[in-house]
C-alpha cells in the first residue's frame, strides 16, 4: 500500500522539475530537486530522501550509470529512472542497474505518483535478480512510441526470472522477436531457443514434435527422435500460434508444465526437462476458453505474464524509423541503398497496415529492389501501395464472378499477384475466412430478422458460437437487429 514520503528529483530541465515537484507535493510528498548529479549527491546527504528520481542525461554525467553507486550508498532507497531515450536498451539497462522502476518521457504524472507511492511503501525491499549483461545496441525491437514503451518495461521485468510469458498480437507484429529478446537478454541466453509453430504441424504429429517419440512408436518411426522440449533443455521453448493447439495436445502440455517431465510417444520412461515457456497467439484466448476450445487451466499456466503487442497502425510514430531500418537491412543484404523523403514517410503513416510490421518490411524490400530513384518519394510509395487499395475494393468486384468458388479463386489470384515474388502476410487462412464470414453472418442475421437462435440454426452452429463469431468480426447484434 502506497504512502507519502521524501522524494528527491535530479533533472536538468527546470520545467520538468517544477511540474513534478508540484504534482508530488499535491499528493502529500516532501520534494527536493537538483539539476545535476553533484547537486543531487549533496542533497542526498542533507535531505535523506526515501525515493530518488533521476534523469539519464545530466550535465555532469549519466544518471543510469550512477544508479548502482547510489543504491550501494543508500540500499534502502528505491531509484526510479526517467528517460527520453525511449528504447528497449534503456528499459533493460535500468533493470540491470537495479532501478525500482523505469518511466519513459513524456510520462503520465498519475503513473509517476503511483510509482513513487509504491516505492515508498516497498522501501528497503531488495531489487529483483539481475538480468544477464547486454550491450543493448543490437536489440531486435525498434520504436519509441508509448505503446512500445509498455512492451519494453514488461520485457525488462521478466528477463531476470523464468515466469511463463504469453505474447498477444495480430499477425506480423513481431511476437517471435519479443520471445527472442526475452531469451537473449535473460539468464538462459547461452542455452537453446527452440521455436515451434503449432498451426504449421499436422494435428496427428504435434505430440511427437513436442515430446519426441521412440523407435517403432508409429509407422515410419525408424529411430528415436527428441522432441522440442528435449531440444530446448535449459533454454526457452517458444510455442507460436498456441491457440491452434488441439485439445488432446493441450492436456499433455498441461501435464508437462505441472510435472516438469515429458514422456515420448511410444515410450515408458519420463524425461525431466527444464525449459522456460513463451507462448504467442493472434487469437482471443479468453473467448476460446469460454467456448471450451482452449483449456482454462492451461491458459492461466501460460499467461502468467501477458505481453500485448500493438498493431503497427497504433504506433504511427515508429513507422519512419522502422522503414529506414528495413531499407538499411536490405542494403546490407546486397539490394540498392534507398532513403525516404518526409512525404513518403507521411504516406506510410496513413496506410492501415493490415499485415503490420511484416507488411512494412516486405514493402521496403520491394522498394529497394524495384525503384530506380535513390530517394523514395510519396508518389513511389503510393504506386507500390496501390495493390493494397485494390484489394480493399475487391468485395465489390467479386459481384461479377459467376459463383463463390470462382470469386474466391480470383480474389486470391489477385492477392498473390499483388505481392510479386513475396508472399502475403502470414495468417492468410483466417484473413480469407474473416472476409467470407462477415457478410455471411450479417446477411444471415438479417434474413432471420435479428433472431440469433434462428440465425444459428440457419448457419448450422450453436447460439454461443454465433455470438462469439459476431464479436470476433466486430458485428453488433443490436444494430443488425435494428437494420433487419
Amino acid at each position: 500500500m502506497s504512502r507519502t514520503g521524501r522524494v528527491l528529483l535530479i533533472d536538468d530541465d527546470a520545467a520538468i522539475r517544477t511540474v513534478v515537484r508540484e504534482a508530488l507535493r499535491r499528493e502529500g510528498h516532501e520534494v527536493e530537486t537538483a539539476a545535476s548529479l553533484r547537486e543531487g549527491r549533496a542533497k542526498l546527504a542533507a535531505f535523506k530522501p526515501q525515493v530518488l528520481l533521476t534523469d539519464v542525461v545530466l550535465p555532469d554525467g549519466n544518471g543510469l550509470d550512477a544508479v548502482p553507486a547510489l543504491i550501494a550508498d543508500h540500499p534502502a532507497m528505491p531509484v526510479i529512472v526517467l528517460s527520453a531515450q525511449n528504447t528497449l536498451a534503456t528499459a533493460v539497462r535500468a533493470t540491470e542497474q537495479g532501478a525500482f522502476e523505469y518511466l519513459p518521457k513524456p510520462f503520465d504524472l498519475t503513473e509517476l505518483g503511483r510509482a513513487v507511492g509504491d516505492a515508498i511503501a516497498m522501501g528497503g525491499a531488495e531489487a529483483g535478480p539481475e538480468a544477464a549483461a547486454t550491450t543493448g545496441d543490437e536489440l531486435p525491437l525498434i520504436g519509441r512510441s508509448p505503446p512500445m514503451q509498455e512492451v519494453y518495461r514488461t520485457i525488462a521485468r521478466v528477463i531476470g526470472n523464468d515466469l511463463s510469458v504469453l505474447i498477444l498480437g495480430e499477425s506480423g507484429t513481431g511476437k517471435e522477436l519479443v520471445a527472442r529478446a526475452i531469451h537473449d537478454l535473460g539468464t538462459r541466453q547461452a542455452r537453446p531457443f527452440v521455436a515451434i509453430n503449432m498451426a504449421a504441424i499436422p494435428r496427428e504429429l504435434i505430440e511427437s514434435e513436442l515430446f519426441g517419440h521412440e523407435r517403432g512408436a508409429f509407422t515410419g518411426a525408424g529411430q528415436r527422435t527428441a522432441g522440442r522440449f528435449e531440444q530446448a533443455q535449459g533454454g526457452t521453448l517458444f510455442l507460436d500460434e498456441i491457440g491452434d493447439m488441439p485439445a488432446e495436445a493441450q492436456t499433455r502440455l498441461l501435464r508437462v508444465l505441472q510435472s516438469g517431465e515429458v514422456s515420448p510417444v511410444g515410450g515408458q520412461r519420463s524425461i525431466k526437462v527444464d525449459v522456460r515457456i513463451i507462448a504467442a497467439t493472434n487469437k482471443d484466448l479468453p473467448a476460446l476458453v469460454a467456448d471450451h476450445a482452449f483449456r482454462e487451466d492451461l491458459y492461466y499456466r501460460l499467461a502468467v505474464v501477458p505481453v500485448r503487442l500493438p498493431a503497427l497502425r497504433d504506433r504511427g510514430e515508429d513507422i519512419g524509423e522502422l522503414a529506414r531500418h528495413f531499407l538499411d537491412r536490405a542494403a546490407a543484404e546486397g539490394l540498392p541503398r534507398k532513403s525516404l523523403d518526409l512525404a513518403a514517410v507521411e504516406r506510410l503513416r496513413r496506410h492501415p497496415w493490415p499485415g503490420n510490421v511484416r507488411e512494412l518490411e516486405n514493402l521496403m524490400r520491394r522498394l529497394a529492389a524495384l525503384t530506380r530513384e535513390e530517394v523514395v518519394t510519396a508518389s513511389v510509395v503510393e504506386a507500390q501501395l496501390d495493390p493494397a487499395r485494390r484489394r480493399a475494393a475487391e468485395p465489390q468486384a467479386l459481384a461479377g464472378e459467376t459463383d463463390l468458388a470462382q470469386a474466391v479463386e480470383a480474389h486470391l489470384t489477385r492477392l498473390f499477384a499483388a505481392h510479386g515474388r513475396d508472399l502475403p502476410p502470414d495468417g492468410l487462412y483466417d484473413a480469407v475466412l474473416a472476409e467470407v464470414e462477415r457478410p455471411l453472418l450479417r446477411l444471415s442475421l438479417a434474413a432471420a430478422r435479428g433472431n440469433q437462435l434462428r440465425a444459428a440454426r440457419l448457419l448450422g452452429i450453436n447460439r454461443n458460437t454465433l455470438r462469439k463469431k459476431l464479436s470476433e468480426r466486430g458485428l453488433d447484434p443490436a444494430e443488425l437487429r435494428r437494420n433487419a
